[in-house]
């Protein structure tokens, strides 16, 4: 509001100049009064416009940044955020598959030691082949379980450390902004 008060004081100077120099008020002397005034009323009322618009201006300019500034902040924290829940989400896939794959693993296991077990009884029932050909069954199936549950686990760590999730900063989300 201060940048109005010169253009204010101007006016009343011009005012009072001029009506102090109007040398008679008869007839058409007002309108030489007048005339002067209303031209230094309307040039004061242009430079007031002119400095409010400068003015507005300035501060829409200021809002455009500070929003431009949240927007950014806030489209950070999203994907902060997004980093975060696809890293638990992650997390807890993987406590899932390792509980199911520990309860088959236990099921598969109870399998073999039944299979082995029969395989020993007919052992010593006297039914030598057939206890024979269960036993290398079961041991080779167990010898082929055990190596692709090595594989697995081999595979998931692998690909945990190279699917992990990045966080994108506001500088490449910028840059990929201004490529499109």
């Amino acid at each position: 509001m201060l940048k109005f008060l010169p253009g204010l004081i101007l006016l009343q100077v011009i005012t009072v100049v001029i009506a102090l120099t109007a040398p008679e008020l008869n007839g058409f002397g007002w309108l030489r009064l007048i005339v002067p005034l209303v031209i230094a009323g309307v040039v004061t009322a242009f430079w007031f416009s002119s400095i409010a618009a400068h003015q507005r201006k300035d501060e829409i300019n200021q809002l455009q940044a500070c929003h431009a500034k949240e927007r950014e902040a806030i489209r950070v924290n999203a994907e902060r955020a997004k980093a975060k829940v696809v890293k638990q989400a992650h997390q807890e896939t993987m406590q899932e598959v390792r509980r199911t794959t520990t309860q088959a693993n236990i099921k598969v296991g109870l399998a073999f030691a039944g299979a082995a077990g029969l395989g020993g009884l007919l052992l010593l029932t006297q039914f030598m082949t057939l206890g024979l050909l269960l036993l290398t069954s079961v041991g080779g199936a167990l010898g082929g379980y055990v190596l692709r549950i090595r594989q697995e686990r081999n595979k998931l760590l692998t690909d945990s450390i190279t699917d992990a999730p990045t966080l994108i900063t506001a500088k490449k989300t910028s840059k990929r902004l201004l490529k499109k």
